[in-house]
């Protein structure tokens, strides 16, 4: 079947969440008077990671809900007891500092110009639908896709194969005719192959291996590898 649609993960794909999460980290400990407290910006950051891993796993799993897995990141991350209010108001001021760094990749803009005239386009997330609307928005690409599905408003997640799927009938495509494209290369590439998608690793640090992965470096490549009509895809 030949490729119509292709299908997108957000967060460092197409916006640099990693970049925004760290010089937005380091601005936010600096107002708050609090960058004493870790002996650098990655040691801060490999600390603020770890609790948002931990957290965001238990709101997937429904064990809290998002709003819950923010404040249990700030208590985590410093330390201490923090009432619901407090916890809100320090993660407010962090968003503030995040968000003003904000930032698409320099690759994405033109590969999401370049295949709107032949591909139909859409994205899936780990998120929640009016947190990647906002962000898709102020980024000015909201326009590019037809849809956007979330984990927190589908009830499951990639790479829970019923995720794909119900992006796929919000598409009214066959899994076989969408692409998905993202960062993981198991929540993403493998999640997307197993439920019976095309599926490409879009590998930016060039970690590399994963033969069995169609892999790229950069959107520009991919650009070059969707051809319309492209029916058989296979890794390397």
């Amino acid at each position: 079947m030949p490729i119509r649609a292709v299908l997108w993960d957000i967060d460092d794909t197409l916006f640099d969440y990693a970049g925004a999460d760290r010089a937005g980290l380091r601005d936010h400990l600096a107002a708050e008077g609090l960058a004493a407290l870790f002996s650098s910006v990655d040691d801060a950051l490999r600390h603020w990671k770890a609790q948002t891993e931990l957290h965001w796993a238990r709101f997937i799993a429904q064990e809290t809900d998002f709003q819950g897995q923010r404040r249990a990141r700030v208590r985590g991350f410093l330390g201490v007891d923090m009432d619901d209010s407090e916890a809100d108001a320090w993660f407010d001021r962090y968003v503030a500092h995040f968000e003003a760094c904000w930032a698409l990749f320099p690759d994405s803009l033109a590969t999401l110009h370049e295949l709107a005239t032949d591909f139909r386009q859409a994205v899936l997330s780990n998120s929640r639908l009016d947190y990647q609307e906002r962000k898709l928005r102020i980024l000015g690409v909201r326009d590019h896709f037809e849809t956007v599905l979330c984990a927190a408003e589908l009830g499951v997640s990639k790479p829970q194969a019923a995720a794909f799927h119900a992006a796929c009938d919000a598409l009214e495509l066959p899994p076989g005719e969408v692409l998905y494209v993202g960062n993981e290369p198991d929540i993403d590439a493998g999640g997307a192959m197993a439920a019976g998608l095309a599926a490409v690793w879009l590998d930016r640090d060039g970690v590399g291996g994963r033969s069995e992965l169609v892999r790229i470096t950069d959107l520009g490549q991919l650009s070059r590898l969707l051809t319309p009509g492209r029916s058989s895809w296979s890794a390397g």
